[in-house]
């Protein structure tokens, strides 16, 4: 069951956030990816309770529920993360990040280096700022970057039309969105219910502008490179991922001086096939 919260940090901004799994357990923060917000993990939450893991997933600012942060950087999220942390009574923590969510998954490891035991990059890019990386990207997220950046309003009346399909016909918006991304990941969208992805959706896009924002963000450096990481990464990626650049998650493990590699089969939402090895590997002692 999804538990939602609010926080209120210190500048006044308001933090949204949810909450699963088991209250006791080892505490896990997960980024959630592009396109999407704090309810992108919910389906972990069964194998979360059972493996003994209290998973927090925060919106970003300008994301779901969180209020926006206008010019923020990918090193400010790790802040944010800091003082949720500090407000819930967290000490030692490991982090998750899929897909976009992978560099802010990074930036909480290396800001919080000290509380973090571990940290997951899930079918994530290297730094997009950095030679030919750019071209990597599907086509979707290079034009919807150009928006972002030229034509703001054109941007977020397509993300209000797509919140509106989604909410008006939940069943094709899963099947168009499940479509574009493959048949393993559209396995995945017609298993967990096209409602479920329907409702992520609508609530990822709540606030168009703040969507904006995340696309403008995702080219802008890390503010570190993944060679300065100094707590143990895995890196996961699937067989079949047809949005990520088959070259990367090595190129990315090979960067991150503590890396593990873990190539298994499936696509772009291989976490949603393999949340207990995930969980297994951050909670490892």
């Amino acid at each position: 069951m999804t538990v939602d919260h609010v926080v209120g940090l210190r500048d006044g901004r308001s933090l949204s956030y949810a909450q699963y799994g088991d209250p006791a357990g080892f505490p896990i923060v997960n980024a959630h990816g592009g396109l999407a917000c704090r309810l992108d993990v919910e389906a972990a939450a069964p194998v979360a309770e059972q493996c003994g893991v209290r998973l927090i997933s925060p919106d970003r600012p300008g994301v779901g529920g969180s209020d926006p942060q206008p010019g923020r950087t990918i090193l400010d999220w790790a802040r944010d993360v800091g003082e949720l942390l500090e407000l819930l009574g967290i000490e030692r923590f490991a982090a998750m990040g899929w897909s976009l969510g992978g560099q802010y998954a990074a930036a909480v490891g290396y800001a919080l280096a000290p509380r973090v035991m571990r940290v997951a990059i899930i079918a994530g890019p290297p730094p997009l700022t950095e030679k030919r990386t750019f071209d990597g990207l599907p086509t979707m997220d290079r034009t919807f970057i150009g928006l972002s950046r030229r034509a703001p309003w054109l941007a977020r009346l397509c993300f209000r039309s797509m919140a509106f399909t989604a909410t008006a016909a939940p069943g094709l918006w899963g099947r168009i969105a499940g479509g574009g991304l493959g048949e393993a990941d559209a396995a995945v969208v017609r298993g967990e219910g096209y409602d479920a992805f329907a409702r992520l959706t609508r609530e990822a896009l709540r606030q168009p502008q703040g969507v904006v924002e995340e696309y403008k963000i995702m080219i802008q450096p890390w503010g570190f490179l993944p060679e300065d990481l100094r707590v143990p990464v895995d890196v996961w990626a699937g067989t079949d991922d047809q949005l990520l650049d088959s070259k990367w998650p090595a190129e990315l493990a090979e960067r991150i001086p503590d890396a593990t590699m873990h190539l298994m089969a499936g696509g772009h939402f291989l976490a949603h096939l393999y949340y207990r090895e995930i969980f297994d590997s951050l909670t490892r002692p």
